[in-house]
Parts: structure tokens; sequence; C-alpha cells
């Protein structure tokens, strides 16, 4: 050994150095290296990430809207959403929305028969309800233009009748244009009894602008004030052998 404080050597046995009396040490011993902690390595599980089936938004869109064509679509998109929902493993998720849009989809498609059987009935009674009210709006028209004919004759002595409606008085803008309530207007054969007299007939008639869709029948009159009809929807059948209003 070696005395820690002036170097001198002791023997193994001497506790204190026989040169300077401080004590021995021995600097023969074999300092133990440090410990270096190996590093620890921190393992994450992988997040799992969930995303909804846009197919199954869309096939429940589909079935809330529950038209023929979207009705089919929610079907088709709410089985394709489902073997996507079964094959993800968890990922992917919206398995209710795709089984309500097919419900919904499979109502709508059952529930089409009955509203085709509901439209065949209640489209041709829409379509009579509707002529009926255009022949009765032609009627009151026809008189309407009877009167206004009648007073113009009142105030034009000299003139007579007039075959044009935009001369008479007291009649609306769509009789004026010869149009209205899916029925066409027209007054024709102003004649005179006499060379250069007043026009003392005329011809007025209201025929369907669509036969068999605006109206039916076909109404007439003249300077006698009678109205008549014809159930062909002919002017002339009705000027000719025009049957009597009942």
């Amino acid at each position: 050994m070696f005395c820690s404080k002036c170097g001198s050597q002791v023997a193994d046995s001497v506790k204190f150095c026989s040169n300077c009396g401080a004590p021995a040490t021995d600097t023969t011993a074999a300092t133990a290296p440090p410990v270096i902690a190996a590093p620890t390595t921190t393992t994450y599980a992988p997040v799992r990430t969930e995303q909804t089936s846009g197919k199954a938004v869309a096939s429940l869109i589909c079935g809330i809207i529950n038209i023929f064509p979207l009705s089919l679509a929610a079907i088709i998109l709410g089985h394709i959403s489902l073997s996507e929902i079964g094959k993800s493993a968890g990922r992917i998720k919206g398995r209710g929305l795709a089984i309500a849009g097919l419900i919904l989809g499979y109502l709508g498609l059952v529930a089409i028969p009955f509203i085709l059987i509901i439209a065949a009935i209640a489209i041709p009674n829409l379509l009579r309800a509707k002529i009926a009210a255009n022949e009765s709006s032609a009627v009151g028209s026809i008189r309407n233009l009877l009167t206004a004919e009648i007073a113009y004759q009142s105030n034009n002595t000299r003139a007579g009748f007039t075959c044009s409606l935009s001369d008479l008085p007291g009649i609306d803008g769509d009789l004026a244009t010869g149009e209205k309530s899916g029925y066409v207007f027209a007054i024709q054969n102003c004649k005179s009894d006499q060379p250069g007299g007043p026009a003392s007939s005329f011809q007025l008639t209201a025929t369907p602008a669509h036969y068999n869709q605006s109206g039916v029948r076909a109404f007439c009159t003249d300077e006698t004030g009678v109205v008549r009809m014809d159930r062909r929807g002919s002017a002339e059948g009705c000027l000719q052998s025009g049957e009597g209003l009942e």
C-alpha cells in the first residue's frame, strides 16, 4: 500500500503511515465501474379508428324520401353497407342506419301497387271534375258575351253587333283575348239584313282548347239568345244542330 498523503510505501498490515502518520490507503483496490441502466422501450397499442358507413347514411336518406327510384336505391345501398360493415371487423359502424334504410325502402316498394291503384282511380275523376268545371265556366262566359253583345248593339245602333271580342263592354281580360278556363271563344258572321245597314246577326262559339282534356262539349249562341251545345266539341255542329241546354 501507499500513503494517501505523502505517497510513501506502507506495509499491508500497517494502518498509519510511519512517515507522516496519515491513514494508509489501499490504492490497488479495483474501482467498480458505474452501472448504466439499459434503455427502456415503451410499446403503444395501435389506436382503433371507427367510421360510419356513408352507404348506410345514404340508404336511410333514400328510404326517408321514399320515392320509387330512391326506395330501390335504399335497398341496394342498405345491403351493400351491411356487407361492408360485417367484413370490417368493427372498423365501420352504421348497421342500425342501414337496417332502417332497408326497412323504409321495402315499405316504399310494397306501397307502389297501392299508389298506382289510387292514382288510376283518382286521376280520371280529377280530369272529369276539371272538365265539368271548365264547361260550366264556358257556359257562363257565353252568356256574359251574349249580354255584352246586346249592350254593344244598344249603344251602337248604327254599327249593330260586333265580331270583335275586344269591342264588347264589361268582359274580363281573359275573355277579351278569346281564351278562358280551357275554352276558346270566337264571334263570327256579323251580318246586316240590308246593304250598308247595322249588323243584325252574329254567331258566338266556345270550343275546348284541348278536346277531352280541357273540355268535351262545344257551346254556341246567336242573336236569338238561345245557348246550345254539341257533345262532340264541334263549333259547326253546335251552330247547325246543337242541342239546347237543359
